[in-house]
């Protein structure tokens, strides 16, 4: 049965973002080779500049990917709890395990800010895992669990945290420690009862 050429297209785009991503959580944004990629993925140079105009573009939709998927992942683990203080608990934790998968490590906190640029950086961060925990804190705030505050900086701060802690467990920190350390500082957040 013939593939149609929207299908055909689909699945061209789709083998390129597959070794994309392998390739630069590999070896890392700048020793990829956008003729190398297609070639892997069994397509043309020219078809690769085609659906991404250049190796930063297949770059962008690769972390684009990844962090709606770490998004997902975060949300997922905080979903499976009623109380909203165990989702945050739990939705910060999945953000930190992420932080040993290779491609998480690398794409998004190691080379996405630097090649994208912070700006860029942030508002994919922003559109995904940023999110939900902004989504996590305005309802523990409206529900008197932490104190009544701005959520916005209280967020931003603490997602920078995490940030750097999930880099620190990726370069081999310890993850144990690092939840502990974790529990304590969202316990400092929680109202007096």
């Amino acid at each position: 049965m013939p593939v149609n050429r929207a299908e055909q297209r689909a699945a061209t785009r789709r083998a390129l973002l597959d070794e994309g991503r392998r390739r630069f959580a590999a070896d890392g944004y700048h020793h990829v080779v956008l003729a190398e990629v297609a070639r892997a993925a069994g397509v043309t140079k020219g078809a690769a500049y085609h659906h991404f105009d250049s190796k930063a573009g297949l770059f962008r939709a690769v972390v684009a990917e990844v962090q709606r998927e770490l998004g997902e992942r975060v949300a997922t683990a905080a979903e499976r709890h009623d109380d909203l203080w165990e989702q945050l608990r739990a939705g910060c934790r999945a953000f930190l395990d992420a932080g040993t998968d290779p491609a998480v490590r690398r794409i998004l906190l190691v080379d996405a800010p630097t090649v994208l640029g912070w700006d860029e950086w942030r508002a994919l961060d922003e559109e995904s895992s940023a999110r939900h925990l902004t989504e996590a804190l305005t309802a523990l705030a409206e529900a008197g669990i932490i104190a009544d505050q701005p959520v916005e900086p209280l967020a931003r701060l603490l997602s920078g945290a995490m940030n750097e802690a999930a880099l620190w467990i990726a370069r081999g920190g310890d993850p144990e420690a690092t939840t502990h350390s974790l529990d304590r500082l969202l316990k400092g957040l929680r109202a007096p009862a």
